[in-house]
């Protein structure tokens, strides 16, 4: 009797799983959610989270990062601001001539 060979089985993508593009997406997704989750999860609770809830936290985690981002750039505005102020000259109040 003859081993099977590889050729006997459908070995293509089923419904079921992932393609190559959506495994690199998944991953990226975790390591994001890792990096910015300042240590709330790890690796193998976010893989093994359910979709609906590793989506609502990414939704969440991005939120929190575009309020970060806002928030730096108005203070990065107001300490433009503050320095531009301080720059021009002041011109001292002369009494008029006579």
């Amino acid at each position: 009797m003859e081993a099977p060979s590889n050729l006997d089985f459908n070995l293509d993508q089923t419904f079921f799983g992932f393609k190559p593009e959506d495994r690199v997406f998944l991953h990226d997704n975790l390591f994001n959610m890792i990096w910015h989750g300042d240590g709330r999860w790890d690796w193998d609770t976010l893989y093994n989270m359910p979709i609906f809830l590793r989506r609502r936290w990414m939704k969440h985690v991005k939120r929190i990062l575009e309020e970060r981002e806002d928030h730096q750039k108005k203070l990065a505005d107001a300490a433009k601001n503050k320095r531009s102020k301080r720059s021009q000259p002041s011109t001292p109040s002369r009494p008029p001539k006579k």
